[in-house]
């Protein structure tokens, strides 16, 4: 996975110690009701399409290029689903938390492929039949899937089991 100047320059500081960091997440839908997923090249775990926030760069707009980018499938944002804080701790010792919005999302355009260098496969699933995936995964799409509900927030002094699985991408 490419890290980004920004990342890099940081680490440059910081080494491997814990960095902050903004990421979005989209949970896509098609007309059939169906989710896309991307099969991620650093773990080959299945998950939604994610990436970091660029500095200057709204949420929103980074959501729509992270699928892009990641799928080839264009999405508009019907709305947002939910945001946390998780832990990471990538195998060569980086660690990060990160604050990850996530939005839901129909697809509007394209055809989902391996569009860059992050993702071996990329697939669209009923959600009733969706492949192994671990509990952040499930998070972000369980709660971007239930009509009408309130943005998905850890109650305060919560903390939901998803959120401290620093091997969770």
């Amino acid at each position: 996975m490419a890290l980004s100047p920004y990342v890099a320059r940081l680490r440059t500081h910081v080494g491997h110690d814990l960095l902050l960091l903004p990421g979005v997440s989209a949970i896509v839908r098609d007309d059939a009701g169906r989710v896309l997923l991307a099969r991620r090249a650093d773990n080959g775990l299945w998950s939604v399409p994610a990436g970091l926030i660029d500095p200057g760069e709204q949420p929103a707009d980074a959501v729509v290029r992270e699928v892009y980018e990641e799928t080839g499938v264009h999405v508009r944002i019907e709305r947002l689903a939910g945001l946390a804080t998780h832990p990471v701790v990538y195998p060569n010792g980086d660690v990060c938390e990160y604050l990850n919005v996530w939005f839901r999302c129909r697809a509007v355009g394209g055809e989902p492929r391996v569009n860059d260098d992050e993702s071996i496969d990329v697939a669209w699933f009923d959600p009733g039949d969706l492949p192994e995936i671990n509990e952040w995964v499930r998070l972000r799409v369980d709660t971007a899937l239930r009509e009408d509900a309130p943005v998905w927030h850890a109650a305060p002094g919560e903390r939901h089991p998803a959120l401290d699985r620093p091997d969770a991408l």
